[in-house]
């Protein structure tokens, strides 16, 4: 009798459809046309597909692991999730990984699942659509482990059947698309589009990029990075948290590259862990190089993001 998926991949098998659906449920209130948008502070914006692709995600995933911690970045919510967003489907291919032997005897309690329903929310208002992106991702105890990026309008610019779904899980690998590598030669830098400040403008000229790509969403920034467009991204700001971070980090690792704050440490994604990333983002695309970038990150920056 073939062996039963581990916890871990069944909740990434879920996960996968059920961020795919959470897409279409954000690209149903953009076709709507009332995007409900709350002002929540300072270059903070919520929408009803925010609120409602987070409704989505949570209850799905809670009904079918009712035991794991789900953090959402938009909080708490005592609404009722419909039964027509309720997934209870898993990726057949994704059940068929096999699961590291470390992972084996985990419970539900040790896994937390940090969910940005809609990461990109200022893009989606400005009709920048290829930059958003639905997070979902996966940490065992305090460790980034696998995670999804779906990407609701990829392909809305060619005429092609919208939406791209990826998955990752470290140590086992990629699925969804084929991660390429940046140009040699050349040092790709992306950043922050809306969340700029003095700091993060000197350390993108430390750094003496050849290119900067500022666009929006941390889950988009990482997938340009998969993508070859560019070989790091650079954030020196505490403004991202870790349900921008979780997913991206877990994905790119699977892919061979590394994400930790301006100082080289990894964030804890403990359920009882603070949700700022204070020591800002660098990531690239090729872990051996990632040195390279962070001894040039100026130490008055580090300093600053202490």
């Amino acid at each position: 009798m073939a062996q039963a998926p581990h916890l871990l991949i069944r909740i990434l098998a879920s996960a996968t459809v059920t961020a795919n659906f959470a897409g279409k449920i954000v690209r149903d209130v953009m076709n709507k046309g009332d995007l409900g948008i709350v002002d929540k502070g300072k270059n903070d914006l919520q929408t009803e597909a925010d609120r409602s692709a987070q409704l989505c995600i949570i209850g799905s995933l809670s009904r079918q692991f009712p035991k794991i911690t789900i953090i959402g970045e938009e909080g708490t919510s005592t609404c009722h999730c419909p039964e027509e967003w309720i997934t209870t489907t898993s990726d057949q291919e994704v059940l068929s990984l096999s699961c590291p032997e470390q992972y084996h005897n985990l419970s539900e309690s040790d896994v937390t699942v940090w969910v940005d329903p809609l990461d990109g929310t200022s893009e989606y208002t400005q009709g920048l659509l290829d930059h958003v992106t639905v997070l979902i991702g996966i940490a065992v105890k305090e460790k980034a482990v696998a995670g999804v990026i779906h990407q609701p309008y990829y392909n809305y610019q060619n005429g092609g059947e919208l939406g791209r779904t990826v998955w990752g899980f470290e140590g086992v690998g990629v699925g969804g698309f084929v991660p390429t590598s940046p140009p040699k030669g050349q040092r790709i830098i992306t950043t922050t589009r809306s969340h700029s400040n003095p700091v993060v403008q000197a350390t993108l000229d430390a750094l003496k990029p050849d290119k900067v790509l500022k666009v929006g969403g941390a889950g988009h920034k990482v997938m340009l990075l998969m993508e070859g467009k560019a070989h790091a991204y650079v954030f020196a700001s505490g403004g991202t948290k870790r349900w921008d971070t979780c997913a991206p980090e877990a994905i790119l690792h699977a892919a061979g590259g590394k994400l930790t704050d301006l100082h080289g440490n990894t964030y804890s994604y403990a359920k009882d862990t603070s949700h700022a990333n204070s020591g800002g983002v660098l990531a690239t695309a090729h872990s051996d190089e990632h040195d390279i970038y962070l001894k040039s990150i100026p130490s008055e920056v580090r300093e600053k993001l202490s």
